[in-house]
């Protein structure tokens, strides 16, 4: 069961969230990475807040995917970043003792009340930290560099059609840490792991989950014309996923500064990816 009565940092602010295991938590460190309400509050949807999941162990990668470095930031401060244009706030799920990189003001620090036992913990635990916040939560890996605030958007529509959860089904496996789940969802996480069940798909059994293919996906035209190839569901599991990305990367970073010297107009940057 998850353990109560923990303290966690909201904005500055401390509140008491029962249900939630851990010590309490700095706010993140404040600059350049602390714009969440300054910038992009409009576009991010009403009631759907964020979890990442950064507890894993890493064993195939070889060291933290937290602290990854790409595009100019570590790789959980970019997936935060992204996250936060379509859904505020952001809690961050890390193992007992495990160090973060610098993160926005305001976002939330969550412990897994205990190492070893998976995602379906982790996913309590973020969703439980954030239920006094938000309806529903976007439920994201750390190695994510790819995902974009569209994909978050149109999995949030879908899920506000009544289903407790929409996960992705893609490339034979469904993708849990793709997924959006109504805060409700961690009352039948949290019956699972009571009876020592771990598995994922359990929970998609239990609940009311709709489970969504790459068209119906696509169907959303703001989706198909940012991510059109579903890049959002990448993750990076090995030092050659990672060296792949990063060549991608470098890519596109290429193709901005080529059309922004095409186009010299003022605004014709994008910025960060």
């Amino acid at each position: 069961m998850l353990g109560r009565g923990a303290i966690l940092m909201n904005q500055g602010q401390l509140s008491t969230t029962p249900g939630v295991s851990g010590a309490p938590e700095a706010p993140g460190a404040p600059g350049a990475l602390d714009d969440a309400r300054a910038r992009g509050a409009a576009d991010r949807v009403a009631g759907l807040a964020g979890v990442v999941l950064c507890g894993g162990r890493s064993s195939r990668m070889g060291r933290p995917k937290a602290w990854l470095p790409f595009g100019g930031e570590a790789l959980l401060q970019r997936v935060v970043r992204r996250l936060r244009e379509a859904a505020w706030p952001i809690a961050v799920v890390a193992a007992p003792g495990q160090e973060l990189p610098p993160l926005p003001e305001g976002v939330l620090v969550v412990r897994d009340p205990e190492e070893g036992r998976g995602p379906l913990q982790g996913i309590a635990a973020g969703l439980e930290a954030v239920a006094p916040l938000a309806e529903r939560a976007y439920v994201s890996a750390t190695d994510a560099p790819f995902l974009h605030p569209a994909f978050v958007r149109r999995l949030a529509d879908l899920q506000a059609g009544g289903h407790a959860v929409v996960v992705p089904w893609a490339d034979g496996h469904h993708h849990p840490l793709c997924a959006v789940y109504a805060c409700s969802a961690r009352l039948d996480a949290a019956a699972l792991l009571a009876e020592g069940t771990l598995r994922l798909s359990s929970l998609f059994e239990r609940a009311r989950a709709l489970v969504a293919g790459p068209e119906l996906l696509l169907a959303d035209l703001r989706l198909r014309d940012t991510d059109p190839a579903l890049r959002s569901l990448r993750n990076l599991n090995t030092p050659e996923d990672y060296a792949a990305a990063l060549r991608e990367l470098d890519a596109e970073a290429t193709l901005r500064e080529l059309d922004a010297a095409a186009d010299p107009a003022p605004g014709g940057s994008t910025g960060r990816p």
